[in-house]
């Protein structure tokens, strides 16, 4: 009969005392090479958190469809009310135009419900809908987390440059929007027109960015139309999605958006259509309420978009916004973000529509543990409940004012581990582990160094790169150093080395002459 449970160091030491048994030392080499599989891949399923239940769903969404039947949405511009009109809407007395019940559940039924996010790099495509789960970016900081200094700046159009960079190397990134604005360029069109450039140049996953008006649409296509090899090829595979917010909160219609809308589908352009409403200040403090105003307004530009083109690629972009109520301040790391975005995805993902909601947006402006706390947890939250496209949640920081390369290499760390966490338990008759378990307990007593083991190591586990594990001598005679500092190093380390050409010569050059590129 054994006495004390035999300890992980004593096991390995007695290990190497024995003789090497045959093929020990292959053993030994393959667990020296990364996983030939990836244990914690993109795109694994959620929706195992439900913080509302059935009669909730059913509650909120008839409060969704009286308010655009009853309230409607106002401020609509003249074209798309003609236009809303003509596929079922209403004209009220009061200018107001309403959405009736049948046309929004006819919108819901026609509305696309999977389609791909293409990248020029066909194997880094994702496809958005159903239980599928994708971390990726978003936010328009104005300051960057200076590498050198360690405070904030105003963001330049080469650090949009230097994110678009970095983030290509990092897998658990799925795609790119543009993280920060380039304060730099004052001229709109020379912003949205360089701010494309930036991405196709240094990244070949899917990528998205903003028009500021709709006149900006037509030359950046013609841009992209360059690199996707000629006149009309883009619209045939679009690689660039756009991000547009037509619905201004609460309850009305932004035209300069609205234009865009017309744009994006003129050019077969994928749409994020996002709803940003503010609990307590443009949304009801109450959480109920939020998620009711909300839902109805994000309806309100699937209506729009479907009335244009029926079944157009859109994500149902709900993203409820949280203030401090003390304060007026934007919060986007507390706990009712967690809540009120879970909740969102719970939604669409119930409606049938490809999701979108915004987490990790740490009001933390160092790389500190308020910062891990309120990525992890509301990250983790919209995982769970199933959100498909997770957006604000790599590299942004200071409530979305800032954004950080630390935070890009930190946050990929943390997707691993959600990713892996989505993936769950696998229970076959080889992972019980029956035979093992006997052999273990009749031979050496343990199980380091069985092949058993080694293959569950190299399928089951996540072994984080910047994480620190070594025991706390050894973590001191390294110089003690934080996940900041090691994130830092690591960021450097990419920029120093990671220069990706995915233009040609003669691509660039075709750009540069018809376009006033500014890096």
């Amino acid at each position: 009969m054994r006495g004390r449970p035999i300890l992980a160091e004593e096991a390995m030491t007695d290990m190497h005392s024995r003789p090497r048994r045959s093929g020990r030392s292959a053993r030994v080499a393959k667990r020296a090479a990364p996983p030939e599989v990836n244990p914690a891949p993109a795109g694994q399923q959620g929706g195992t958190y439900r913080p509302l239940r059935d009669a909730d769903l059913q509650t909120i969404y008839a409060t969704a469809l009286r308010l655009l039947e009853q309230l409607g949405m106002g401020e609509v511009p003249d074209r798309l009310a003609r236009d809303l009109i003509a596929a079922g809407a209403q004209q009220m007395e009061n200018g107001r135009i309403s959405f009736p019940r049948a046309l929004v559940e006819q919108t819901i039924a026609q509305a696309a419900k999977t389609f791909p996010l293409d990248g020029r790099d066909p194997a880094r495509s994702i496809e958005v809908g159903g239980d599928r789960v994708y971390f990726g970016t978003g936010g328009a900081a104005v300051n960057t987390l200076d590498l050198e200094t360690g405070l904030y700046r105003p963001s330049t159009l080469a650090d949009l440059h230097d994110f678009t960079r970095l983030q290509d190397t990092l897998t658990n990134v799925a795609w790119f929007t543009r993280c920060c604005v380039a304060t730099d360029v004052p001229d709109t069109l020379d912003l949205d027109v360089n701010t494309a450039y930036a991405l196709v140049k240094h990244t070949t996953k899917p990528v998205a960015t903003s028009f500021t008006l709709a006149g900006h649409v037509d030359p950046i296509v013609a841009m992209l139309d360059i690199v996707a090899g000629g006149p009309g090829a883009f619209a045939k595979r679009p690689f660039m999605a756009a991000h547009i917010s037509p619905v201004i909160s609460p309850m009305r219609f932004g035209e300069d958006a609205v234009d865009v809308i017309y744009k994006c589908v003129e050019h077969n352009i994928p749409m994020n259509c996002i709803t940003a409403a503010q609990a307590g200040a443009t949304a009801p403090a109450t959480m109920a309420g939020f998620l009711a105003q909300s839902l109805a307004e994000t309806l309100a530009s699937l209506v729009v978009v479907n009335t244009l083109a029926p079944g157009f690629p859109m994500v149902f972009s709900n993203w409820p916004f949280v203030i401090d109520l003390r304060s007026g301040a934007f919060a986007g790391g507390g706990a009712e973000t967690a809540l009120l975005n879970a909740a969102s995805a719970q939604i669409s993902n119930w409606l049938g529509l490809p999701s979108g909601v915004a987490c990790s947006m740490t009001d933390a402006k160092a790389i500190d543990a308020q910062y891990g706390v309120e990525k992890g947890m509301t990250s983790l939250a919209a995982a769970l409940a199933g959100g498909n496209l997770i957006y604000e949640s790599s590299g942004m920081t200071a409530a979305l004012l800032g954004v950080s390369f630390e935070a890009f290499i930190l946050d990929d760390e943390m997707h691993a581990m959600t990713y892996r966490t989505l993936r769950g338990v696998e229970v076959t008759e080889d992972n019980l582990g029956f035979d093992a378990i006997c052999a273990a307990i009749l031979g050496e007593g343990h199980f380091l160094g069985a092949d058993h083991t080694y293959q569950a190591m190299e399928r089951d586990y996540h072994y984080p790169k910047l994480a620190d594990r070594e025991q706390p001598q050894t973590w001191a005679d390294n110089g003690a150093g934080d996940a900041w500092q090691r994130a830092k190093m690591r960021a450097q380390e990419i920029l120093a080395s990671h220069h990706p050409t995915y233009l040609t010569p003669d691509q660039d050059k075709a750009i540069r002459d018809r376009f006033k590129i500014l890096a």
